[in-house]
């Protein structure tokens, strides 16, 4: 009887240290997850995209229809060119007024001469120089608008540069790429469709960089630090276990009510606060796996 008394006493021993948590937090593998949307409306002419391949950043996997967009631009790179075409030409306009003026000039230094021999009257020099002045004047004046023009038209050709700089970035966002490197989780729409600026076309994570979202207590706090290592195990089910190296990379600076699928080492405990731990992928761990963490 003594030794069924020790037996049994020695098996709720174990059990109760079975059931005793060796861990300190635990949680669910997440990953950054970001949502491709199309920034152009138009038919989607290719999208090579499938769920569960590997994207890189940058690279394109589709085209919207940007026709319309091709031909605006080469619309208004005619009516560039034939506004350029239209700018004067100042020194050609201005070269018979130049001529008239060195002629004149020349006229005034030959009366000038004649005036020192007597041969000539003070009047025509005057005559001369008032002639030289008027077409001084006219030619300001024929430079002054011929400057004006060329600067409106120069300004005019500056606006349908911009605008063809506009059509440029809206073809340029008919391209389909993802904004980072990642493996494609949803996929959203396929070729053919009709896309809508705003519209998300698929949804990307980078599953190499992952982190386990776990909940701490209050009193866990002072044993957590930004940076600090500590053991995530990752549990596959079926007794299958791994264990990783994780870094601490965030924790909440506001506490919240523990979830219901989270377990703690004080499961008294209502406020907790929730640590993101960096975990490098080994290619096992998926988003949504159940983790534990010991500090």
């Amino acid at each position: 009887m003594r030794h069924i008394f020790i037996y049994a006493a020695a098996a709720m021993a174990f059990a109760a240290c079975g059931d005793k948590n060796e861990f300190d937090a635990s949680g669910t593998f997440e990953a950054t997850e970001i949502t491709v949307s199309a920034e152009s409306t138009g038919r989607i002419l290719r999208f090579d995209v499938e769920e569960g391949m590997p994207v890189k950043a940058g690279a394109e996997v589709g085209v919207i229809d940007s026709l319309q967009l091709h031909l605006q631009r080469e619309q208004l790179k005619a009516q560039q060119a034939a506004l350029l075409k239209s700018r004067p030409d100042v020194q050609k306009q201005a070269s018979s007024l130049r001529e008239q003026i060195a002629k004149q000039k020349t006229e005034l230094q030959r009366v000038n001469n004649m005036l020192r021999d007597g041969a000539a009257t003070q009047k025509q020099a005057d005559d001369i120089n008032a002639q030289i002045r008027i077409l001084e004047s006219q030619l300001s004046a024929t430079l002054s608008t011929l400057g004006n023009s060329t600067a409106t038209i120069n300004e005019n050709a500056a606006a349908l540069d911009a605008q063809i700089a506009i059509l440029d970035d809206c073809i340029a966002k008919c391209r389909i790429a993802s904004s980072v490197s990642g493996t494609v989780l949803v996929k959203y729409t396929e070729a053919g469709e009709t896309a809508a600026a705003g519209k998300p076309l698929f949804k990307v994570a980078d599953l190499d960089n992952i982190y386990l979202r776990a909940y701490f207590t209050s009193d866990q706090l002072s044993r957590l630090k930004l940076g600090n290592k500590v053991k995530v195990t990752a549990d596959f089910g079926g007794g299958e276990r791994f264990d990783y190296e994780g870094r601490i990379a965030w924790i909440a600076s506001e506490s919240e009510f523990t979830p219901k699928t989270i377990q703690t080492k004080d499961s008294r405990a209502n406020l907790v606060y929730a640590v993101k731990i960096a975990v490098k992928n080994d290619g096992r761990l998926k988003i949504g796996l159940y983790g534990e963490v010991s500090l």
